[in-house]
C-alpha cells in the first residue's frame, strides 16, 4: 500500500506540535480539540506510527512525530510556494519591519517563517531597537511596519496582546536587597524605565540607574553579573533569569500593550498582507 500524506492533516499536524498544545492549536486552526485529534489519529493510521504523546503540560513529539515535523515543514513549503505561484498571488519585494529587542526571541522566528512560506520572494529587512526609536523610524519612514509597546490603557481591546512588566535578575541574585537599588534600563523614553522610576519614586524606594542602553544584550548581561536587576515583559524574560516575586518587596508595574503601526497610511499591498499577518500571528504566540 503506497504511503500519501495529506495536506491538511500535516498543516494540523505542525499547527499542534507548534503549539505544544491542542487547545491553542485549535484556536489557532479554527477546529474543536476532538477535530484535532481524530485527524491526528488518522496520520498515526497512515504512518502506523505514534506521533505524539499527551503530558501534563501538554503535548510531546515522539521520535517518529519530531521526524515528521521536519518533512512536514519541507512538503507545506513547496506547497505554499506552488499554489502562492500557480495562482498568481506570490508576491516579490522588501519589507523594512522593526521590532523592538525583548521581543524579538519570542516573535520574530513564528512571524517570519509563516510569511516566508506563502511568500518566499518577499525580503524581510528586520531592525531591533526601542519603542522609541522604531517610532521615530516609522515617522521617517526608514521602516515600513513596526511592533511597538504602548503605556496600557481602558482601550486595551485595541492591542493585539497585553503584557505584564516584572523585575527579573540573575537567579539566586539578592541585587534587589540592594539601598540604594541598581538598575539596568532601557532608553530613558522607554516604557520599561518609565515604568521602574515611577514605581520606585512612588514606594519611596531609592535607586540609582548602574547601566542604560537601548542594547537588551547588553542589560542582560549586567542583569546576569549580578550587579543591578531590570524590567522586562514577562514574555520577554531569558530562561536563564528569574522573575521577582512580589515578597521580594518590590512595587508593582503596569502592563504593556503590543500594537503595529505602519508608515503609510494607505500601504502597498504587500506591506497590508504583511501588517494582517502579524496581527492574525502575534496574539498565538
Amino acid at each position: 500500500m503506497t504511503l500519501r500524506l495529506d495536506i491538511a492533516l500535516l498543516r494540523n499536524f505542525v499547527a499542534i506540535a507548534e503549539a505544544a498544545a491542542l487547545s491553542r492549536a485549535a484556536d489557532q486552526v479554527g477546529r474543536t480539540q476532538a477535530a484535532l485529534s481524530q485527524q491526528i489519529k488518522k496520520l498515526e493510521e497512515a504512518i502506523g506510527q505514534p506521533l505524539m504523546n499527551r503530558t501534563g503540560r501538554g503535548i510531546a513529539l515522539t521520535v517518529h512525530g519530531e521526524r515528521l515535523l521536519a518533512h512536514a515543514h519541507k512538503i507545506l513549503r513547496a506547497h505554499d510556494e506552488a499554489v502562492a505561484e500557480l495562482s498568481g498571488t506570490s508576491l516579490s519585494g522588501r519589507i523594512r519591519f522593526g521590532c523592538p529587542d525583548d521581543y524579538a526571541r519570542i516573535f520574530l522566528p513564528e512571524l517570519l517563517e509563516t510569511f516566508a512560506r506563502q511568500h518566499p520572494q518577499v525580503f524581510i529587512e528586520v531592525v531591533c531597537a526601542s519603542t522609541p526609536r522604531l517610532v521615530e523610524q516609522l515617522k521617517e519612514q526608514s521602516l515600513d511596519i513596526a511592533v511597538v509597546s504602548l503605556p496600557d490603557s481602558p482601550e486595551r481591546d485595541l492591542f493585539l496582546r497585553c503584557e505584564p512588566f516584572v523585575w527579573v535578575a540573575a537567579k539566586g541574585s539578592e541585587a534587589y536587597r540592594r539601598d540604594p537599588l541598581q538598575l539596568a534600563l532601557s532608553d530613558p523614553d522607554a516604557l520599561d524605565h518609565l515604568a521602574a522610576t515611577a514605581s520606585l519614586e512612588k514606594a519611596g524606594r531609592r535607586y540609582r540607574i548602574a547601566y542604560a542602553s537601548g542594547s537588551v544584550a547588553g542589560l542582560t548581561a549586567v542583569v546576569r553579573s549580578g550587579q543591578a536587576i531590570t524590567v522586562m515583559t514577562l514574555t520577554g524574560v531569558p530562561p536563564d533569569l528569574q522573575v521577582l516575586p512580589p515578597s521580594s518587596g518590590l512595587p508593582m508595574l503596569p502592563s504593556v500593550g503590543i500594537s503595529v503601526q505602519t508608515a503609510r497610511k494607505h500601504p502597498s499591498r504587500l506591506l497590508h498582507l504583511f501588517e494582517a499577518h502579524v496581527r492574525t500571528v502575534l496574539p498565538t504566540l
